[in-house]
């Protein structure tokens, strides 16, 4: 199957659609784009009821952005045995929430 770059764009916006309203609704603190994206990204990948019952999701809300980031690696597992490729994952995610932590450049 091929499909254009504006069709994979449109595709995109519609899977991570669930992913932004859940940071949208349930962050309480503002986040930058970095912090923003990083967790459309993890919660596209573990679902809205792990996020909205994740200790990230509490720290986040507490604005304990540095807890938040070491909270990454932990959700490395798949049926209980870490997995690289989900290391390797959420490594990134942590690099992309904390990469821009200093900005004044705050997203609501």
């Amino acid at each position: 199957m091929t499909c254009t770059q504006e069709q994979a764009e449109a595709w995109l916006e519609q899977d991570i659609s669930l992913a932004v309203l859940c940071v949208n609704s349930d962050v309480k603190d503002v986040v930058t784009q970095g912090e923003f994206d990083a967790l459309v990204d993890f919660i596209f990948n573990l679902g809205v009821g792990a996020f909205e019952h994740s200790t990230l999701l509490e720290y986040v809300n507490a604005g304990n952005f540095d807890a938040a980031a070491a909270q990454f690696p932990r959700w490395d597992l798949a049926c209980g045995h870490v997995m690289a490729g989900l290391l390797r994952r959420r490594m990134a995610e942590q690099a992309v929430f904390t990469a821009f932590e200093n900005s004044p450049d705050k997203v609501q």
